[in-house]
């Protein structure tokens, strides 16, 4: 059994916290690998989605991605081909979660990742010098700063980029003959002047759709990616399912022993379900709240909820508290936001409060308090 580190790391990576699972089901797995997978493709989905009675397994596999199922094959496949995979979408819909943990389940190292900034470089896709070394010896392949898509070319694993169209047209254009040609011409180097990737090489990259116009990808480059685009998670039960999950993690890590009531889950529900609607019914930018109002950000509210009612409550979670916290983390902008919020909390929370009773009153009495405090 693989030793348990994810006590020695603030967070842990796919593989490392779920390491004995993925063990197991290697040990299990009889079905056919392409390339150096470590799992089967029937494997990898069960990794990500969960297994069923049907699977004939001996032990449960708990689902850590909440989505389509047809997202996960198709993901999965693209990667046993010959093309990268980008995963598109809004924040907070997963696309990093499920990029790692399909990198973790294949190539057992989901660690090979490249973030796109504006200040990402065509080194970070490809390579750099170890400048000491290179002044000392001269450049050679013991000089040379192999970037993580390099490693990953070289140890025929999947590499991950992430924010891809936050890169500039330089390091998307290194991409490209990454992805056509499957190998990096070392023009400094006289010999062994070339890495080739190995079988099982691949890309996940991740876009961002509120980025549209930054840095757009272009026809060369979309043509060697297959699109997989993950909406925002619109079902209250699948939605409840990712907060309870993602937050249960949370309360774990921060050893935390608190329970989250279910009536003041379907509150937090509730809310950015009605704030989503009030945004899609918007006429303009300065009548949306900033925020993408994502499952993420949800979860992002219950913590700080949970972490207040730990550190400065009596360890049990309130209303007030929630109201309070979704406020402090959606009211982003001064005074544009703060009046959004305003106006729901008036025109929404208010006449609910009065109508259904239970945890709305305290809802609303915290929420207003945050608003009058921020304004």
């Amino acid at each position: 059994m693989a030793e348990d580190k994810t006590d020695e790391t603030l967070r842990a990576p796919a593989e490392v916290k779920y390491a004995e699972e993925l063990e197991w089901l290697e040990s299990v797995d009889t079905d056919p690998k392409p390339f150096s997978w470590r799992l089967s493709p029937r494997m990898v989905r069960l990794f990500v989605l969960g297994s069923q009675r049907s699977d004939g397994l001996d032990r449960e596999i708990p689902q850590k991605w909440f989505g389509d199922r047809s997202f996960v094959e198709r993901s999965i496949v693209t990667l046993a081909s010959d093309r990268g995979l980008l995963l598109i979408g809004d924040p907070g819909t997963g696309k990093s979660w499920l990029a790692e943990l399909l990198s973790a389940a294949i190539s057992r190292n989901s660690t090979l990742v490249v973030q796109g900034t504006a200040g990402t470089t065509e080194d970070h896709i490809k390579y750099s010098w170890n400048i000491s070394m290179v002044i000392a010896k001269g450049q050679s392949r013991k000089s040379m700063i192999p970037s993580p898509i390099m490693t990953a070319m070289e140890r025929g694993v999947i590499g991950r980029v992430e924010e891809l169209t936050r890169s500039t047209s330089d390091v998307q254009d290194a991409l490209i003959s990454i992805l056509s040609e499957k190998y990096v011409s070392i023009p400094e180097l006289e010999t062994d002047n070339i890495v080739f990737a190995k079988p099982g090489f691949s890309i996940i990259a991740t876009a961002n759709s509120r980025d549209r116009g930054v840095n757009d990808l272009s026809s060369a480059l979309k043509r060697r990616f297959n699109f997989v685009r993950i909406p925002v998670v619109t079902n209250r039960t699948s939605e409840a399912e990712i907060v309870r999950f993602r937050t249960t993690e949370l309360l774990r890590r921060h050893r935390i022993e608190l329970e989250v009531p279910p009536s003041l889950l379907d509150i937090l529900l509730q809310s950015f379900a009605d704030l989503r609607a009030a945004a899609a019914a918007a006429n303009s930018d300065d009548e949306k709240l900033e925020s993408a109002l994502s499952t993420a950000e949800q979860i992002g509210v219950l913590e700080d909820a949970v972490l207040h009612s730990t550190f400065f409550g009596d360890r049990t979670l309130r209303a007030e508290t929630l109201g309070s916290a979704l406020v402090g983390s959606l009211a982003r902008r001064t005074p544009e936001d703060l009046a959004i919020l305003n106006k729901y909390w008036h025109g929404v929370i208010e006449p609910r409060s009065r109508k259904e009773a239970g945890e709305w009153p305290g809802f609303l009495e915290g929420g207003r308090n945050a608003i009058s405090t921020l304004s």
